[in-house]
């Protein structure tokens, strides 16, 4: 394994960049948090996580440790002196901001608390940056949704127009608004860089949200319960989770020096690689055993069809996906099954992330 580490540098992420540097991450609790955390610690990162603390013992950033070697602060986003304070005593170098409510259904239950989280908080986490004088880089997190979606099965460019039918997707499409406000107004003069990053519907291991496929997949299959899902016919740019943290990793450290990089930007899968949420579903039951059925009651707006087109990323970036849907698919259902069989989770984390390293380098240089 240690060898292909020493190769990073050839393949975008350099491993000596990340070595001692100040990360301060919002969200470092959730699904794709935990797995940027612990990635970034393995190249040597020193970080500061600030999240609301998992509902459940039974959690990915709990199972995985996640909390081990950082320094770990439980915190509301909306609590905008206990952030800045942590953020005053921390002195990031760079930062991360992927706490949020990242779920289109709960922006339908609860849509103020949606707008408060992404909207407030995303002010919150901007203006607590303005005054810290050892920032350099400020990475948003947002999503493919946030795009004006009049159905034409378009690949969505950056520059397309902003949107969101739903509380959720609306309230990414205002961070966005509100990113590029404080950029232009604040952080240009102090040449600090400020991007954005929308990726696609990501996949893997340890994600414990409700309304999400991929994880209520599982809890059909550990439950012996029939899956229950929306529109079978919904296509989605799925990628696994790891394609889109290399994104933010890559984007981080390119910013850090090329302050023209404070732009928005996508990291999506390859367009055949969208597909519709029955082909998906479809391929995990060849692995694992469980029945589902189309819920339609109670039925929320939802885009049929959604897709990203990332060549900015791979012109810009060197970013371009590595890992094909099928990649994906079996990944993390690898994950699964290991930690069925009794594996602990951030043994397995730490695997894939190694595994996905080596395949990132044959990509580029095998």
């Amino acid at each position: 394994m240690g060898k292909w580490r020493g190769t990073l540098e050839n393949m975008g992420i350099k491993k000596n960049f990340w070595k001692n540097k100040r990360v301060f991450i919002t969200g470092h609790t959730g699904f794709k948090g935990s797995w940027l955390a612990i990635w970034l610690k393995e190249m040597g990162a020193n970080i500061c996580g600030y999240a609301l603390k998992p509902d459940s013992k039974s959690y990915f950033f709990y199972k995985a440790n996640v909390e081990m070697g950082l320094n770990n602060i439980y915190g509301n986003i909306l609590n905008f002196k206990k952030l800045s304070e942590a953020i005053k005593i921390f002195k990031p170098e760079i930062a991360f901001h992927l706490a949020a409510q990242p779920l289109v259904p709960k922006g339908f239950d609860d849509p103020r608390t949606t707008y408060n989280t992404n909207i407030q908080g995303t002010v919150n986490f901007l203006d607590a940056l303005r005054e810290c004088k050892s920032i350099k880089t400020i990475i948003i997190v947002t999503t493919d949704k946030v795009y004006k979606n009049n159905e034409r099965s378009i690949s969505f460019k950056e520059t397309n127009e902003l949107g969101g039918f739903d509380p959720y997707s609306s309230s990414k499409a205002c961070s966005e608004l509100i990113t590029n406000a404080y950029r232009s107004s604040f952080f240009e003069k102090k040449n600090i860089g400020v991007a954005t990053a929308r990726a696609g519907n990501v996949i893997g291991g340890g994600d414990c949200s409700s309304n999400r496929l991929v994880p209520d997949i599982f809890k059909s299959v550990e439950f012996n319960t029939k899956l229950k899902i929306r529109d079978k016919n919904n296509i989605r740019p799925w990628q696994h989770v790891l394609e889109a943290l290399r994104g933010y990793i890559v984007l981080a450290q390119s910013l850090y020096f090329d302050k023209t990089l404070s732009e928005p930007w996508n990291f999506g899968p390859k367009q055949k690689d969208c597909k519709k949420v029955e082909w998906i579903i479809s391929k995990f039951k060849k692995r694992f055993n469980f029945d589902f059925s189309v819920e339609k009651r109670n039925k929320i707006h939802e885009s049929s069809v959604l897709k990203l087109d990332t060549s900015k990323s791979k012109d810009k970036l060197n970013w371009e996906p590595i890992l094909s849907i099928n990649d994906a698919v079996n990944l993390t259902s690898d994950w699964y099954i290991k930690k069925f069989d009794g594996h602990t989770q951030d043994k397995i984390a730490i695997e894939q992330i190694y595994d996905y390293e080596k395949k990132v380098v044959d990509n580029y240089y095998g």
